[in-house]
């Protein structure tokens, strides 16, 4: 069968995606990018917030179309969405043939095969493959989260964390590298709390320890850290490190303690300021990601202001930030003092504009200098890439003139010579 598979929401989401399509592979299936030419049709889904279960509803509806009108013959929904919604989706949706929640994927290839009555052997081991271009992976180190944010569906999802085991990791890690990826990027719900519940205490920086010798690995890059159990130790191993990258995302969601402790989130403002007073005083060429939330339940104007001025004293490279969206099933979405949407709209507005402006001097102070750059993109426009400050599939590029002998996966020097607030310009060297 040839298939077709749109693949929604996270990074952590995608790593689900090369496990099915490994599964399906071993089973002898082929894959298309154009829908109209798909047998089967696999919609791997996002159920975190409102937008990303909109989203997967149209993109559900969008393939549901290709029955009638290409050649169609299977309709699949998959992941997150499927597996907090199953028998609501099965009794809205008759249109979709097949539904699977998360961690199910091995079973795809024989419910493909009883669909369409085809013969199927069981497939024990999938093959490899990526869905991010070959000279980058993310590595996936656990699933589910024990933090239980009021805010968060993640566990209603996807359950108590389940780190992988550290041997487990570093095999596959060696075998992406064998395969030619040179930047690979650490994930899970909460990364610096890998391990607890199997060590019984974060292992975090033995992992990383043992990534930083794999012959091959260029970047290892750490991503979604939780403040708590980011330390000195851990910041100290990053700048280490001889291919772990110095750049730290952790997401706060907000610094004021009262909002804090309102979404269940472990730590404080001190601390907080704490690990970023660390890495200003030892390592200032850190690139610091972060993501903050706007009206949580609660907020006060003052509340709000104390964000901004935090923004304002600790100054991040890199702000994703959204207004709080009540999740069904979630401990904030039944707490008094909701915040009305127009109230939630003008502070985000606000905060993004003021993080424009140092989003803007962050990338300014780095003109001039000299870096790597790792080629994403050629075009007439010029080649494009990212150098250790840009994660990939969340920050912005570096663009130099273009020259087709630059190769996707290709490393060059360069010398930065602009910036606006999310990309840079820079000449090759």
């Amino acid at each position: 069968m040839n298939i077709g598979v749109i693949s929604l929401g996270c990074a952590k989401n995608q790593v689900d995606t090369q496990t099915m399509l490994g599964y399906l592979k071993a089973a002898g299936h082929t894959f298309t990018a154009e829908p109209e030419e798909a047998d089967v049709l696999i919609v791997n889904t996002c159920g975190f917030i409102t937008p990303a279960k909109e989203e997967s509803i149209d993109a559900i509806l969008e393939m549901a179309q290709y029955k009638e009108t290409g050649r169609c013959r299977l309709l699949v929904v998959t992941g997150c969405l499927s597996q907090r919604y199953p028998k609501e989706l099965r009794e809205e949706m008759p249109e979709v043939d097949i539904f699977l929640g998360v961690r199910e994927y091995e079973k795809l290839p024989r419910l493909i095969a009883e669909k369409l009555s085809l013969p199927c052997s069981s497939v024990l081991t999938p093959e490899r493959l990526l869905v991010t271009p070959p000279y980058r992976a993310y590595l996936r180190i656990g699933d589910g989260c024990n933090n239980r944010c009021a805010y968060c569906a993640i566990p209603l999802i996807r359950g108590n964390l389940v780190s992988t085991p550290t041997e487990q990791l570093i095999d596959e890690a060696k075998a992406l590298a064998d395969m030619g990826v040179t930047e690979l990027s650490v994930i899970a719900q909460d990364t610096s709390g890998y391990g607890k519940d199997l060590y019984g205490e974060p292992r975090m920086i033995p992992l990383l320890k043992a990534l930083d010798r794999i012959d091959g690995l260029r970047w290892v890059r750490l991503l979604y850290t939780y403040p708590d159990t980011v330390t000195p130790a851990l910041l100290d191993t990053l700048a280490e490190g001889e291919k772990l990258v110095p750049y730290l995302d952790m997401p706060l969601q907000h610094c004021n303690d009262e909002i804090l402790r309102r979404m269940h989130r472990r730590g404080s403002k001190a601390h907080i300021q704490s690990v970023l007073d660390h890495i200003r005083n030892h390592y200032p060429d850190f690139t610091l990601r972060t993501t903050m939330m706007v009206g949580f339940p609660g907020e006060t104007d003052a509340q709000f202001d104390e964000l901004m001025q935090f923004l304002r004293d600790y100054p991040f490279d890199r702000v994703g930030a959204f207004a709080f969206s009540p999740e069904e099933g979630t401990a904030a979405a039944e707490m008094p003092d909701q915040i009305e949407d127009g109230v939630k709209e003008a502070r985000l507005n606000a905060l993004m504009e003021q993080q424009q402006a140092i989003s803007q001097r962050c990338n300014e102070r780095w003109i001039g200098r000299e870096l790597t750059m790792l080629v994403e993109e050629t075009g007439m426009d010029g080649t494009y890439g990212r150098t250790i400050r840009e994660a990939p599939d969340a920050d912005g590029t570096v663009c130099i003139a273009p020259s087709y002998r630059h190769e996707p996966g290709q490393y060059l020097n360069i010398r930065l010579t602009k910036a606006d607030p999310y990309d840079m310009i820079g000449e090759s060297l």
